[in-house]
């Protein structure tokens, strides 16, 4: 791999660290192009062709797995949960699971059980497959 392939990924990774930490900041892209130190258009080419999904697709993803924890785990309101993984809305939430996990919040949380594993796996196993 070239050096300048590898300073690309790095940058990447900073973007995606970023997202990973702050998944439920109101996290644009100019933000993360910023953390990258790329252009905004450059940064999303790279994020896409280095992950495989676009910026905006990894950040919602990463934002319901979060909220698919905190329905299997807790008993927050689905709306609760619906802010406080970064959604701004309900609607746009549940729809975004929906299209993401293939059911709604509330039929994932009732089919969900609670395994006495450790956090890893459980995610590995519950990952999203979109």
């Amino acid at each position: 791999m070239s050096r300048a392939a590898e300073e690309s990924n790095r940058r990447m990774l900073r973007a995606r660290d970023a997202m990973d930490r702050g998944y439920a900041q109101p996290l644009d892209v100019p933000a993360l192009a910023r953390i990258a130190h790329v252009s905004q258009a450059h940064f999303t080419r790279s994020f896409r062709a280095t992950f495989g999904e676009t910026p905006h697709r990894y950040l919602q993803r990463r934002r319901v797995e979060r909220a698919m924890f905190l329905l299997r785990e807790t008993d927050l309101s689905v709306t609760d949960i619906c802010f406080q993984v970064g959604f701004g809305s309900p609607g746009t939430f549940s729809r975004t699971f929906r299209d993401i996990v293939g059911r709604s919040p509330r039929a994932y949380r009732r089919e969900a059980v609670s395994a006495a594993v450790p956090t890893c796996f459980t995610m590995a196993w519950m990952r999203p497959s979109d």
